[in-house]
């Protein structure tokens, strides 16, 4: 998305955790001898479809029982709901959407119905459903133009939380839905503005984010056991910009976990006591601590750093405060983390650069881990595929720009052309984990860097804010140095080096391609070219945080002469080198007219471009084929104007 990450815990929410593992393999976990090798004596090159062959699956919502998880997966195609036993029998689909993305949110906590989300045609106007022991879905926020969330369950296992704006676009107001027949009440009448984070599980405290701007944020409580309910500051200061962040509510209910960076350049946990209003010092680290969270009852804890693209993981055991060893496990990094309800057994998915995310069973205490699906793709070696490198680089003003680096087999041979890939954002960040569409190209012969370019997230307050209202500036130049980077190896063909990116990224490619002549080819995914119109049209929805974002980017009632100076929209004819735009027509963050005009704007000027236009998609792809299509269209484009 093209957004300043300000809660840098929700931007990464898909909590990718990370932890050092051993070589050796356990009991049912799918790497063998062979796969693990390095030989590359045999190696070939694959399609698209291949790498896309694989398995995208997420979620661990585990049920009331214990017997199995539920998860979003994409096997069939398009993201649906499946159960997957835990003594490892078969999994079961339980929505079988054929054309909509359809996504896993919980278990009922006393049966076996379930709570999903979709929207239509990647809209993102999210509605909740349950789907019935017979498999009928209900509609739980009927209506149009409006957006829907699943918040989270009550502690008497009778009710769940759900936010909406059905009464009005721009802000998410809180219900209190029955399980039993699905009847509800507004606990919360979001009026102001606020953005919803968290609700204690006994319904008596809901906490409250407000952004004053892309470094300034306020935190507050809401008493709901009150009959006004009126928001109170616990967290803000006047004379200091300082970002705060909600994690969670304790299992007990007493206390509040949150992040802030007072006096520091990482964001650290924070804890805040609902019986005396007390501040203290939970947990912190050297880098920022982008999530806590406890396992039902409260007995485990859970913390991710985000340290240099990788999450590393500990879960500690509150009562003692002594760290839970984990087994022996392969190679990777771990995500969604969850634990049964009488928390003896987690489970968990590795993923690295190498392998999609794989779910894992563990009984807590043991040394047994059980491997329950094989996303891969067996019919490409592992060998045959490339594990990313930390690089560093400096930049104009000397400053020290991080990445990852694939470098690809045929480079132990011959030189090879690079590409600079660029993340979303503004305030993304490129992570390690599999990819199947870098795997392709890398696996095809292309050098990928993928930079984290000032503003990025991960690297403290002060790196985040480099780029603020100097975007398609120094941070462009971050990408004109890291082309120069590339250049000096080596391995690498210096006169063959493209850049590409999506949203965000994609507009830096656009500015790359259009206020340089540094590159040979552009690929822009979904990517911002008129700052104007796009800041003019955002979402509703992102009401709550509308005067960040144009902080971070610019007003345009006011600073209208700058963004229409570094839109690219606006200066296609100097467009010189081939470009590849790809666009969602019913993208609501980038519009469709944002790509149609690039096109017409650089085919006037009579330069080279192609476009591809996909009618069921949003602001990124959901379905495999379309994005297997996309992936095979990159390749086909660089191997006609980088090879």
């Amino acid at each position: 998305m093209f957004l300043k990450r300000i809660n840098t815990s929700l931007a990464l929410a898909s909590l990718v955790f990370a932890l050092s593992a051993c070589q050796q393999a356990p009991e049912n976990s799918g790497i063998t001898p062979e796969t693990a090798t390095n030989k590359t004596d045999d190696f070939k090159t694959y399609d698209a479809a291949s790498f896309f062959a694989t398995t995208s699956m997420y979620g661990s919502s585990i049920s009331h029982d214990g017997s199995a998880v539920l998860v979003s997966s994409d096997e069939s195609g398009i993201y649906n709901a499946y159960r997957i036993p835990l003594d490892g029998s078969e999994k079961q689909a339980l929505t079988k959407s054929t054309t909509d993305s359809t996504y896993a949110e919980s278990w009922f906590p006393k049966d076996d119905r379930i709570i999903v989300s979709a929207d239509l045609g990647g809209n993102e106007l999210n509605h909740v459903y349950v789907r019935e022991l017979d498999g009928k879905l209900v509609d739980l926020t009927p209506g149009e133009a409006l957006r829907a969330e699943f918040f989270g369950w009550h502690e008497n296992q009778d009710h769940f939380y759900v936010l909406t704006t059905e009464r009005d676009p721009r802000f998410f107001d809180l219900y209190l839905y029955s399980t039993k027949d699905y009847s509800r009440e507004m606990i919360f009448q979001n009026d102001a503005g606020f953005d919803l984070k968290d609700v204690s599980k006994d319904a008596n405290w809901l906490a409250l984010a407000k952004a004053n701007s892309s470094a300034d944020s306020d935190i507050f409580l809401v008493d709901l056991s009150q009959e006004t309910a009126t928001p109170k500051l616990i967290a803000g200061d006047e004379e200091e910009s300082i970002a705060y962040s909600i994690y969670t509510f304790s299992a007990d209910n007493e206390r509040l976990l949150y992040g802030s960076n007072k006096g520091s350049e990482f964001t650290h946990v924070m804890n805040y006591s609902l019986t005396d209003g007390s501040h203290s010092v939970d947990f912190e680290a050297d880098w920022d601590v982008i999530f806590s969270y406890f396992s039902k009852n409260g007995k485990y804890q859970v913390n991710g750093i985000n340290q240099d693209a990788q999450t590393v993981l500990s879960i500690t055991e509150v009562a003692t405060g002594k760290e839970v060893t984990m087994p022996t496990l392969p190679p990777g990094d771990l995500r969604g983390v969850n634990f049964t309800a009488d928390e003896t057994e987690m489970v968990f998915y590795l993923n690295s650069d190498t392998s999609p995310s794989n779910l894992y069973h563990h009984k807590i205490g043991s040394d047994k881990v059980v491997q329950l699906s094989n996303n891969g793709n067996p019919k490409i070696k592992q060998a045959h595929l490339v594990a990313g490198e930390t690089r560093r680089f400096k930049s104009f003003d000397g400053l020290e720009i991080p990445g990852i680096l694939y470098k690809p087999k045929q480079a132990e041979t011959e030189k090879v052309p690079a590409i600079v890939w660029i993340h979303g954002g503004p305030g993304g960040q490129s992570r390690f984990g599999y990819s199947a569409m870098i795997q392709h190209l890398v696996n095809n012969g292309y050098a990928i860097f993928m930079i984290n370019n000032r503003g990025s997230s991960g690297y403290g307050k002060t790196f985040f804010h480099l780029d603020d209202k100097r975007h398609g500036e120094d941070d462009l130049q971050d990408v004109v140095y890291n082309k120069k980077y590339l250049q000096s190896l080596d391995w690498v063909d210096e006169n063959k080096i493209g850049v590409m990116g999506g949203s965000y990224g994609g507009f830096l490619t656009m500015a790359a391609m259009t206020f340089t002549q540094e590159f040979d080819v552009g690929i822009n995914i979904v990517g911002v070219t008129n700052w104007v119109r796009t800041l003019e049209s955002i979402p509703p929805y992102w009401e709550a945080f509308k005067q960040a974002l144009y902080d971070e980017m610019g007003d345009p009632a006011t600073d209208k002469k700058r963004l229409h100076s570094i839109s690219p929209v606006f200066f296609g004819h100097q467009v010189t080198k081939p470009v590849l735009v790809v666009q969602g027509a019913n993208d609501p963050r980038v519009l469709q007219v944002e790509s149609d005009d690039m096109v017409a704007a650089i085919r006037e000027a009579g330069n080279h471009v192609e476009y591809v236009l996909f009618e069921d998609e949003g602001h990124g792809f959901s379905k495999k084929e379309n994005r297997i299509v996309a992936s095979e269209r990159y390749l086909k484009f660089l191997k006609e104007f980088l090879n």
